[in-house]
């Protein structure tokens, strides 16, 4: 065996893996204290005019306490997102809470990423075969438009993009920026239902969280993935050219 390989097996190589440890423990506890129940939209009906007196009186702290909790929920991938957000809607408003949530989801997302880059994207990547490296080069060459089509249609769960970008060397401005773009029509649409909410909670309702769901509203997100995937087309088509030329 020689020292490379040593070193990696070693207290060093192995100390990549505990932020991954960290998370999943984390995970653990959030679900062993039943914190899920605090992340329906029951609980906001229920604690509605406690959350918007908090809200009135915190000032900027306010902002800052919504976008914390929704980048722990994020980053531990727990459901929860779209009741943050529409949460956001019904505490700031469409606009500023659809922003405070696109950024928690955002730094969520990023923390993943840049946990599961380190700790599992040079293994993967030196194990891959043929296949994977033409994935991983296709990512590196187009990765701003698959994770744009990615982020766009609310097919694909939230821990899986966070993840796929990272094993096939996606860079981090690359991910962050698209994620926060990508993100932003979908999540503009629930903080709009989340301000309206309130009436809603009046009448004893819940709101239609499949609303995404809608024609009228999936699919102007289904054509804006597409247009994303044009740069990456339009790249395809011209070594296919160059390809038949030579």
């Amino acid at each position: 065996m020689d020292g490379a390989g040593e070193r990696q097996r070693g207290p060093g190589g192995l100390r990549r893996f505990l932020p991954v440890v960290l998370l999943l423990a984390a995970i653990g506890g959030f679900f062993a204290l039943g914190l899920g129940r605090y992340l329906t939209f029951a609980a906001l009906a229920e604690n509605c005019d406690w959350l918007k007196d908090m809200v009135a009186r915190s000032g900027a702290l306010g902002p800052l306490a919504f976008i914390g909790v929704y980048t722990a929920v994020a980053a531990l991938s727990v459901p929860g997102g779209v009741f943050l957000t529409v949460a956001g809607g019904l505490l700031f408003g469409t606009w500023f809470g659809g922003l405070y949530a696109l950024l928690g989801a955002t730094l969520g997302a990023t923390i993943i990423f840049q946990i599961a880059r380190s700790s599992f994207g040079d293994v993967l990547r030196r194990r891959a075969g043929p296949f994977l490296r033409r994935v991983e080069e296709g990512f590196r060459e187009n990765g701003a438009s698959y994770l744009l089509f990615l982020r766009l249609v609310p097919l694909f769960p939230f821990w899986l993009v966070n993840l796929v970008p990272a094993f096939f060397g996606v860079r981090l401005r690359t991910f962050v920026l698209c994620s926060f773009f990508g993100m932003a029509p979908g999540g503009f649409v629930y903080a709009s239902v989340g301000a309206g909410a309130e009436a809603l909670i009046d009448e004893g309702k819940a709101p239609d969280l499949h609303i995404i769901f809608q024609p009228r509203v999936l699919l102007p997100l289904v054509a804006l993935a597409a247009l994303s995937l044009v740069p990456a087309l339009y790249k395809w088509h011209q070594a296919r050219g160059k390809r038949a030329v030579s």
